[in-house]
């Protein structure tokens, strides 16, 4: 099966609340023909608008190429949740490469946040970043571990935006009787992803980034120029920069077998009163939860809750999304058992065995940063900015992010989705217990 057509019709974006609510740009051309420039960036997400926009700002001459439309990918769906730090917390990171790589670790996932903020700030992003995300604790044995966690990164690195919240405090902010404590870290966020990405993509198309859709690549070809092919269309560039991340398909066996795509789904009600939004959640943060299929949710401006949850590692979404998606909210909160649901989607991710990013060189002019593992808004926005300064010879960050030591998938590309498959079905009995 295609993802990029499977679930979706081509050159359109999904029926999604996002989309709905979005100021569409105007469609950009295929390419045709011959096309030279310095740089050819793949994907019109975070990633690839990101690393074009930064390019651009540079004094370099980009073409973005997008198989779709810009934002269409995950990057236009996501539960919108600007996290702070690397997807794998920092006791985890420390035991994976030691505490001095962890902290510059740390340090990067800092930027990546500071960096969306900014980017939110400009007058072509029609977003706005909102402070907060609550890390609520769906089992009490996990609270002490939310305390200590806070208080680690208090004391040991410096960061003081983070605090633990106890039971009663995390009811107030988030009224589920599912919940007994967590954390609460302003220094971390919400937007609205798709306008995001489109807002991206208007400040590389003002700094001179030229961009194409329905520009599906069918090979990527190393050499001096490195050359890209489309469909009556080829793209000669000095660099080439890869941004599919769940969308690359077969065109990098190497990098496919070390980032899977899996599906995840989100919905959004219908809107709210201030008093219905008042019970359910206080002072407009958002929230993940600590279940290893998590439960993320928040409000939308218009008062509609936005909630993701549930996965899938087949291409083809499930005919009820809605339904699919309501069982968890219920659970959560029993108080908007039968509310109505206005719009209901899903989103293609890629995951690592890790759930740390893949930066890797796969020649001496082609970069491939991909596997953001739903940690995307932030992380993949960084990459962008990351791969711009690699190219332009200051790869300390790509480094650092390179020599994280990952593993490809057991069993290659046609295993791989039922053996994790089986291993989810493992870690779903275990958020039950």
């Amino acid at each position: 099966m295609d993802l990029l057509t499977v679930n979706d019709t081509p050159g359109q974006y999904p029926t999604s609340y996002y989309a709905a609510m979005a100021t569409p740009l105007p469609p950009f051309s295929p390419p045709q023909g011959q096309i030279d420039c310095d740089v050819c960036v793949i994907g019109g997400g975070f990633m690839g608008l990101s690393t074009a926009l930064n390019l651009a700002e540079r004094g370099y001459d980009v073409v973005l190429l997008e198989a779709q439309r810009v934002g269409f990918g995950a990057s236009g769906r996501n539960g919108g949740q600007v996290g702070q730090g690397q997807r794998l917390d920092q006791d985890e990171l420390e035991d994976l490469v030691g505490k001095d790589h962890a902290r510059e670790l740390w340090t990067i996932a800092n930027q990546s946040v500071d960096l969306v903020r900014k980017r939110a700030a400009s007058p072509l992003v029609e977003a706005e970043f909102a402070d907060g995300i609550i890390h609520a604790d769906h089992r009490k044995r996990f609270v002490p571990h939310s305390k200590a966690y806070a208080e680690r990164l208090n004391s040991d690195y410096g960061y003081d935006k983070i605090r633990f919240i106890d039971r009663e405090e995390c009811r107030h902010l988030v009224n589920s009787p599912e919940y007994h404590g967590g954390t609460l870290d302003m220094g971390a966020g919400h937007i609205d992803p798709l306008q995001y990405a489109l807002g991206l993509a208007r400040m590389a198309q003002a700094a001179g980034v030229r961009i194409f859709e329905q520009a599906r690549v069918t090979a990527v070809n190393e050499g001096e120029p490195a050359t890209v092919d489309l469909a009556g269309a080829q793209v000669r560039a000095r660099h080439v920069v890869m941004g599919m991340n769940g969308y690359l398909g077969k065109l990098n066996r190497r990098v496919a077998g070390r980032v899977m795509p899996i599906n995840n789904y989100v919905v959004a009600t219908a809107p709210m009163s201030a008093e219905q939004q008042e019970d359910i959640l206080r002072n407009n943060h958002a929230v993940a939860d600590s279940k290893f299929v998590v439960n993320y949710f928040r409000f939308s401006p218009d008062h509609r809750l936005l909630f993701g949850g549930t996965e899938s590692y087949r291409y083809k979404f499930p005919s009820d999304i809605a339904g699919k998606v309501r069982k968890p909210l219920e659970e959560i909160f029993p108080q908007l058992k039968g509310i109505e649901i206005d719009y209901a989607w899903g989103g293609t991710l890629g995951i690592t065995m890790n759930r740390m990013p893949h930066f890797e060189r796969l020649s001496g002019n082609i970069l491939s940063l991909s596997g953001f593992s739903g940690h995307g808004v932030a992380m993949a926005s960084l990459a962008g900015e990351i791969a711009a300064e690699t190219i332009a010879g200051q790869a300390e960050r790509f480094d650092i992010m390179a020599k994280v030591p990952g593993m490809p998938f057991p069993g290659g590309p046609a295993l791989r989705s039922p053996l994790l498959m089986a291993a989810m079905l493992w870690y779903s009995l275990r958020d039950k217990l």
